[in-house]
């Protein structure tokens, strides 16, 4: 297995955060985590349709991560979402009814799992084509650069869109036209089901915007006081000097790559192994260790976590579908009136 211990930026192990900000991290990891297991439950109840991509063993690295993207940033995510919708401030009631393909969606059911949109946050996709996003990106920084705003576009791609040819096209261009992008890659070890190792001859993949003069570091992303750092730290980089940066996370889903993947190209020993990284479990062991958190804490997170998502499934259940004859509405722009050039 690939070493995704070697060489990563030093953590916050040493720096011992607030108390309030501490239990705001926990509650944002708790959250995802609790947002998905219910996604899960419902999508096996046939109540959501398509594909659900789960977050669960990743949600260090969206919580982390958004601590250092401001509101004025854009943001640009994957197929795999949830997690980073839910910290970009969307509520969990309308992405439950995005997932239910309801009108009271983000995307007014449109767009499903895969394509939560909120213009409003800044939050432009939700892309099901693998790097997809990582142009859009691109084009989102220049338009910025060009209208001579200090702004950062944070783009987040999982390690398989490293594969793809609008990775290497994307980093190119934002290196040249000196671009302020915030790249973040959620290496998760598997391109869908293909091992890295089988499909990268180089598995360090800070190295390799490192090729096209991107300054990049990668960091534990089982972490999220790590994430937090790094995250911060690339940030402040792309707003000072306006170029990009490329930060990857080390992490894992310890769920199948979608609900419809029988998860037959890793071991059961390896995800156990990973598990005992789990990002919420370690993060509340260190808290009590600190004295920072306490069993009414926790009670009391879990409880307004359970409260939220009961209260987004009642709201995706008592949402209307779209009539069906205005399902064509928005697939084409209008056409334009043409003018009377003939004098009739």
């Amino acid at each position: 297995m690939v070493n995704l211990e070697a060489d990563l930026t030093p953590g916050e192990s040493y720096t011992q955060p607030t108390r309030e900000h501490a239990l705001e991290l926990l509650h944002g990891m708790l959250r995802i985590r609790r947002f998905e297991e219910k996604a899960a439950e419902v999508y096996s109840l046939g109540k959501i349709r398509g594909f659900l991509h789960l977050y669960i063993g990743e949600e260090a690295v969206a919580v982390g991560a958004m601590q250092a993207i401001g509101p004025d940033d854009a943001v640009v995510a994957t197929y795999r979402e949830h997690g980073h919708a839910l910290t970009r401030g969307i509520p969990a009631s309308v992405l439950m009814a995005e997932m239910y393909g309801k009108v009271t969606g983000c995307s007014r059911g449109h767009g499903g799992s895969m394509h939560f949109f909120d213009a409003s946050r800044r939050f432009y996709g939700g892309y099901a084509i693998v790097g997809g996003g990582i142009p859009i990106a691109v084009g989102l920084a220049l338009a910025d650069k060009m209208l001579n705003q200090r702004r950062v576009t944070a783009c987040f791609f999982g390690d398989g869109a490293v594969a793809e040819g609008e990775f290497h096209e994307s980093m190119n261009l934002a290196a040249l036209w000196k671009l302020p992008v915030l790249f973040l890659c959620e290496n998760n070890l598997y391109a869908m089901g293909t091992a890295l190792e089988r499909y990268q001859s180089q598995t360090d993949i800070s190295l390799k915007a490192r090729s096209y003069n991107v300054t990049s570091m990668a960091v534990d992303g089982m972490d999220v006081l790590a994430s937090e750092r790094a995250a911060r730290q690339a940030a402040e980089t792309v707003r000072e000097t306006g170029a990009p940066f490329l930060l990857e996370f080390r992490t894992y889903r310890f769920r199948a790559h979608s609900m419809s993947d029988p998860d037959l190209y890793r071991t059961k020993e390896e995800i156990e192994k990973w598990k005992q990284r789990d990002p919420i479990s370690t993060f509340e062991h260190r808290l009590r260790d600190r004295g920072l958190l306490t069993d009414s804490d926790l009670s009391r997170i879990e409880s307004e976590v359970a409260l939220e998502i009961t209260e987004a499934v009642e709201f995706a259940e008592a949402g209307e579908f779209e009539p069906v004859e205005d399902l064509l509405n928005d697939v084409c722009t209008p056409r334009p009136v043409q003018p009377n050039v003939s004098g009739r």
